[in-house]
């Protein structure tokens, strides 16, 4: 048998699966986003009742404070099983059906899936469920749910991870046993749906396969990664990367513009097809390896064939027309969908970033000269009343004392020095910043509340700078203070994790951390009258994100590299636009 004939053995049960499996992931997408519509208005009246319309990292208490916190905990725990039997068990049992060469339907699997839930309400079963949902995807290896692919630990978490060498190792050995832990019960799901077993039996098997077998499904993953990657940069370099570096030797025009908007939309079907198909592909490899190590030899593929011609045809003609219909209302709309420059606005974090020294005068004039739009700092309260520009707890990091700026007076803190530089009050913030650069002020420690909000808005009035100041803070309450006394003065919540209406919440401004920002959430806080803002984007490829996206601010420590990026946007091609912005609504 010939190197062409074995690749075609091995490629066509995958390729027999596609209708199948195109088929079931449409229709399994369509049940999600129902149950997740349903699941939004349960969790909404839940939070009505309450009188809040949404649950933050500001006040994350209240899940284990009230019976609408844990109510909603639960019925959340609950629908990580519905989506672990929709997203994963229906399509191992799919696997089986299609391997064994049985006759099946998608109803039939769909059922069979929920019905091996039961098998995994247990204690047992629930940590396998939050481990899929919650832990393999951070590790990045292992199955998990669609819902949670993208989750992610937040930067100022791992910032602070890295930056001690004990958390760091802490750290590593907890990877290390989460790792060695799924890759053992890599099977586990399979035993359960397929055997019927219990969790515990499961787990034991999946245990035993793998360390009889981990050689083979080693070496087996890698070729099919391997073989995988290799077809899709053929097929990507034959139909999409030639075509588009022909086009850019074409003088720039309206005939170049439109073939560059076909090529990119057939990249991206093509995209999203290899996205439905990625995870029901390697599951079916999964299952087939699965019975040969149960077997203890290769059990081959059964799979019949299930193809309507016409059905097809049908397929392509109405793909051909949608494709077509795209190009034509895209090339008309092109300069308003993917625009040349940027409108977000850049914000230098702690007085000037990385380019002055933190929280100071000359920081601030740093940003200043830099051309930011703004500067974020950060105030405390003193031990005498007054307000200094500070972020830690103590003035440890910046000026080598370890004592809160509550601990001491004025003139005590007038004594300290970072890198040369005085620590600053609040006024002379104000008075260095005016008509000059907007600040964002966030409220900080322990000494942010009502008292400081109030003594911000006096000196900000004092000042004359309404226009000119946003007073932010990660403390919900008294952003909603300020933006209820005083509607008058800019506000602006920061978070890093939400669930609920948002774009509600009382503010003007909602601080995101940039993980957690999609199209779809800055086009719903857009809608309500709101603000965007970004923190804390450093990266050259995270800035250059988020600055071809519809945000309205990005804090960032590294200015001058965030002010380049953006001038550079406007010597873009009409690639690099579409490409640009395709890639932050996917």
């Amino acid at each position: 048998m010939d190197t062409k004939t074995k690749l075609k053995k091995k490629l066509d049960p995958y390729l027999q699966a596609m209708p199948a499996i195109i088929q079931y992931q449409i229709a399994s997408k369509l049940l999600i986003a129902l149950w997740l519509f349903l699941l939004g208005w349960i969790f909404h009246e839940l939070l009505r009742s309450s009188g809040k319309v949404a649950v933050t990292s500001g006040d994350w208490k209240f899940l284990f404070t009230t019976w609408q916190g844990i109510t909603i905990l639960l019925i959340g725990l609950v629908s990580l099983f519905i989506y672990v039997a929709l997203d994963l068990n229906a399509k191992i049992v799919l696997s089986k059906e299609m391997i064994s060469g049985e006759d099946f339907s998608l109803k039939e699997c769909v059922i069979s899936a929920y019905r091996s839930i039961g098998k995994l309400i247990n204690l047992r079963g629930a940590i396998v469920v939050i481990y899929i949902a919650l832990i393999a995807p951070i590790l990045g290896i292992g199955i998990s749910i669609s819902l949670t692919e993208g989750l992610y630990i937040p930067t100022f978490i791992s910032s602070f991870i890295e930056s001690s060498v004990l958390y760091s190792g802490l750290a590593g050995i907890a990877v290390l046993v989460f790792l060695s832990v799924g890759i053992a019960n890599l099977f586990i799901l399979h035993g359960i749906v397929i055997d019927g077993l219990s969790v515990k039996d499961a787990s034991a098997l999946s245990g035993k396969l793998m360390k009889k077998n981990w050689k083979d499904f080693l070496l087996k993953n890698i070729l099919c990664i391997l073989t995988i990657a290799v077809i899709l940069v053929v097929g990507a370099v034959i139909c999409l990367f030639i075509p588009l570096k022909l086009i850019t030797l074409l003088p720039a025009g309206p005939f170049s513009r439109f073939l560059t908007i076909f090529f990119v939309i057939a990249g991206t079907i093509a995209s999203v097809l290899v996205d439905l198909l990625g995870v029901p592909f390697y599951l079916l490899k999964m299952t087939q390896l699965f019975y040969s190590y149960k077997q203890g030899s290769e059990f081959e593929f059964k799979l019949r064939e299930h193809r309507d011609r016409r059905k097809n045809r049908r397929g392509a003609i109405i793909m051909l027309v949608a494709v077509i219909v795209s190009v034509l209302i895209l090339f008309i709309q092109f300069d308003r969908l993917f625009p040349l420059d940027t409108e977000v606005k850049i914000i230098a974090h702690r007085a000037g970033g990385n380019e002055g020294n933190e929280n100071t005068i000359s920081g601030l004039e740093t940003a200043i000269e830099t051309g930011a739009y703004g500067s974020e700092i950060d105030i405390q309260r003193t031990k005498d009343g007054h307000y200094v520009i500070n972020h830690d707890d103590t003035f440890k990091r910046v000026a080598g004392v370890k004592k809160k700026p509550s601990e001491m007076t004025l003139s005590e803190i007038r004594k300290l020095d970072v890198n040369g530089d005085p620590v600053p009050t609040f006024e002379e913030m104000l008075e260095a910043s005016k008509g000059k650069i907007v600040l964002f002020t966030e409220l900080k420690g322990k000494t942010a509340d009502k008292k400081m909000a109030d003594d911000a808005v006096k000196l900000i009035k004092q000042y004359g700078m309404q226009d000119e100041c946003v007073l932010i803070s990660l403390k919900y309450d008294i952003i909603d203070y300020i933006e209820t006394k005083y509607p008058e003065i800019q506000t602006g919540f920061l978070l890093f994790a939400s669930f609920g209406k948002t774009s509600h919440l009382n503010c003007d401004y909602i601080g995101l951390e940039e993980e957690s920002v999609t199209d779809y959430s800055t086009a719903t806080i857009h809608k309500e009258g709101k603000h965007v803002l970004v923190w804390t984007a450093n990266e050259a490829k995270s800035q250059k994100f988020f600055l071809c996206t519809n945000v309205d601010g990005l804090i960032t420590d590294n200015v001058s590299q965030a002010v380049r990026i953006s001038e550079e946007l406007e010597n873009r091609s009409d690639l690099d636009r579409m490409v640009d912005r395709i890639k932050t609504i996917f």
